[in-house]
């Protein structure tokens, strides 16, 4: 054996240690906790499935410091999550649907509404944010809401959306769906 570790140039301990060492086949990573815990990740994944692992981190977290327990780390909830196979899918960026070819024209009023907003910085530091709704035939703006030195809030879209509705169609409610 003195021989190979000097051809090898290793200690002999080592080599010792490599033939005689029983081989002990590896299995995954678990602490002792990990059942409880796993039942608590389990309860909070069936009341929020779309949550991925750092979200329910926290909620766990929130669970274990209202009893006093100590928080735990995220990586820890992925390797149970990956464990048990409750991992959401991960994102490819591919939507699937209607593909957007480039041409939002349609064949008559009414059929497709756009939605968009910009901003405009002004010279005295003032910014006027627009939002707008517009008719993708005709290109006509229905609504607009312009505010200055504040964001464009739900509410103002809620309102634009109704009005741009009675505008068009003189009542609360399209009397057909709208593609957009």
């Amino acid at each position: 054996m003195k021989a190979v570790a000097e051809t090898l140039g290793v200690a002999r301990s080592h080599l010792h240690d490599k033939v005689h060492r029983l081989v002990k086949p590896r299995g995954p990573y678990r602490k002792p906790d990990d059942d409880g815990l796993l039942e608590l990740v389990r309860r909070l994944i069936d009341e929020r499935p779309t949550y991925g692992y750092r979200r329910i981190t926290a909620l766990t977290n929130r669970e274990r410091a209202k009893t006093g327990e100590p928080a735990i780390n995220h990586k820890r909830v992925f390797r149970i999550m990956r464990q048990n196979s409750m991992l959401l899918a991960r994102h490819t960026g591919r939507r699937t649907g209607r593909v957007h070819d480039g041409k939002v024209i349609v064949m008559r009023s009414n059929l497709r509404w756009c939605s968009d907003g910009f901003e405009v910085g002004c010279w005295n530091g003032d910014i006027i944010r627009v939002a707008f709704i517009i008719d993708a035939h005709d290109r006509e703006i229905i609504a607009w809401h312009a505010v200055v030195g504040s964001g464009i809030s739900g509410s103002m879209i809620r309102d634009m959306m109704l009005e741009a509705v009675e505008s068009r169609f003189g009542a609360l409610q399209s009397p057909a769906p709208l593609d957009g």
